[in-house]
């Protein structure tokens, strides 16, 4: 993968974002669901949001502390903060110059239940573009759930990872 279809098809998917947040009223947006899951549209996609958002912020330094999760509220509540934001990091990802994807970078992430402390492994900053744009398609797929529970329809490939949608592809003959 290129530096600029990496940085393509995190675009790519926080444009997905865009259409969903165009779509989506504010009443479903920021309604906590009833069930299990018990969490919003919004609270999902903010949390999309401070992944990416910890990983711009972490570039320059290279430390990615996703553990450091702003979790605005305001991203939660307000489709329209979260588009903005969405689109300032659109932005904020076409800025990044390709040398810098190529560099390696410190992780430091809680991935441990009970006691433990975070983690730091050595990473570089094209596989963490690459993690932010997998769990950003993860929880795409947790909000098309709960838009089909709110009556909001989105397409087809909306939280469908790439993978799976060449899978079906080749699968089927087309």
């Amino acid at each position: 993968m290129t530096p600029s279809s990496l940085i393509s098809s995190a675009e790519t998917v926080l444009e997905q974002g865009c259409a969903l947040l165009k779509t989506v009223s504010h009443e479903n947006y920021s309604r906590q669901q009833s069930g299990p899951a018990g969490a919003s549209i919004g609270a999902h996609y903010r949390h999309v949001l401070d992944h990416f958002l910890c990983l711009i912020e972490g570039l320059w330094d290279l430390e990615i502390n996703y553990d450091k999760r702003a979790r605005n509220p305001e991203l939660e509540q307000s489709a329209e903060a979260a588009l903005a934001a969405t689109q300032d990091l659109i932005g904020a990802l076409r800025a990044i110059p390709p040398e810098i994807l190529r560099r390696e970078c410190t992780v430091i992430y809680s991935v441990g239940y009970g006691e433990a402390g975070s983690d730091a492994v050595k990473s570089n900053v094209a596989r963490e573009i690459m993690f932010c744009v997998g769990h950003a398609i993860h929880h795409y797929a947790i909000l098309k759930l709960l838009c089909a529970v709110a009556g909001v329809e989105l397409p087809y490939e909306f939280g469908v990872a790439p993978s799976t949608l060449k899978h079906l592809e080749a699968a089927s003959g087309v």
